[in-house]
């Protein structure tokens, strides 16, 4: 069965490498080197039609610095992931996803946190241009946008943070809600016409700041926005680093009891965590997950939450 994953941190990585800050390494290969969850083997082994690949800048990085980094991830993007794996395809526009072939894989770039572009709307322009299809105004801390899920303050948008939600809304381009405060969130849920949770889990489950309210699940799926569950330990049981995939599918059935059976799916933040739900470890393991919902789901349903329900939930 064939996967869509929303969110990993694979372009981070690659960078963090050819920069020596990581590995004591030659630059990471993304065809297969193991370093990677996320490589192309893997990918393939995992069975994906499509990974979205984020554009993330650590918030310790000097502000006259972060649009050289975020050009950096686009270039390996291009450079590393792309132009020396002809399996992979960049999808610029929501249309691009109709012309993949069986044997080719989506790559979609996405922005984790505005501090990229500043307050700079030609930048944000520029990389609508690049083919960044979805949009997160924070990381944990805040900016000039918004406030994150980590920032005390815990204040909402901004009024540059509300103009870039509506160019997001002009250029058809996802909102994502996963790293906004609780303030934040409403009023991307005020805002938005393409809201999306990449990567977040339940809070009830599991009581972490990057995780939803049922309030916030149902305001998302009453605004048809879609919630991708994430792998990552402590997001799927509180104070806990470990986790079974069973603990993960609790999150996805509790998804579903607020009724967004057709609204779920996947952003496992693979390469951006180093703890990690046991026999899902990587890209290359995604059958364990999908052979395990198989025995809870009917199989039109789990197809749903593998990449059906993101293709019918798509800008038009």
């Amino acid at each position: 069965m064939k996967v869509i994953d929303l969110h990993c941190d694979a372009l981070w990585k690659l960078q963090q490498a050819k920069r020596g800050k990581v590995y004591k390494l030659p630059p990471l290969n993304f065809r297969d080197d193991p370093e990677l969850d996320l490589n192309l083997h893997r990918l393939k082994k995992g069975s994906y039609q499509a990974q979205f690949f984020a554009v993330f800048i650590e918030p310790e990085i000097p502000s006259d610095e972060k649009w050289q980094h975020a050009l950096e991830q686009i270039d390996l993007f291009h450079s590393e992931v792309l132009e020396k794996n002809p399996e992979m395809k960049h999808i610029r526009n929501w249309s691009d996803f109709n012309q993949l072939g069986e044997d080719e894989i989506g790559a979609v770039l996405t922005l984790e946190g505005a501090d990229a572009f500043g307050n700079d709307l030609v930048k944000l322009r520029q990389l609508y241009r690049e083919g960044v299809l979805s949009l997160g105004l924070t990381w944990n801390n805040a900016n000039l946008c918004a406030d994150g899920a980590g920032e005390p303050r815990g204040g909402g948008l901004t009024l540059l943070g509300k103009e870039v939600v509506k160019l997001n809304n002009e250029h058809q381009v996802f909102t994502d809600v996963s790293h906004a405060s609780e303030k934040g969130f409403w009023d991307i849920i005020e805002l938005a016409d393409y809201p999306i949770a990449s990567h977040s889990n339940v809070r009830a489950l599991c009581d972490h700041p990057r995780n939803l309210y049922n309030s916030q699940i149902k305001a998302m799926f009453a605004k048809k926005g879609l919630i991708h569950v994430v792998f990552n330990p402590p997001f799927i049981k509180e104070e806990s680093d470990h986790a079974s995939i069973t603990d993960l599918i609790r999150h996805i059935d509790y998804l579903c009891t607020l009724g967004g059976i057709h609204q779920i799916g996947f952003g496992s933040d693979f390469d951006g965590i180093t703890r990690k739900v046991t026999d899902l470890e990587n890209a290359a393991q995604y059958p364990n997950l999908i052979n395990e919902l198989l025995k809870h789901f009917t199989e039109d349903e789990v197809k749903g939450f593998a990449y059906r329900n993101l293709l019918t939930h798509l800008p038009k």
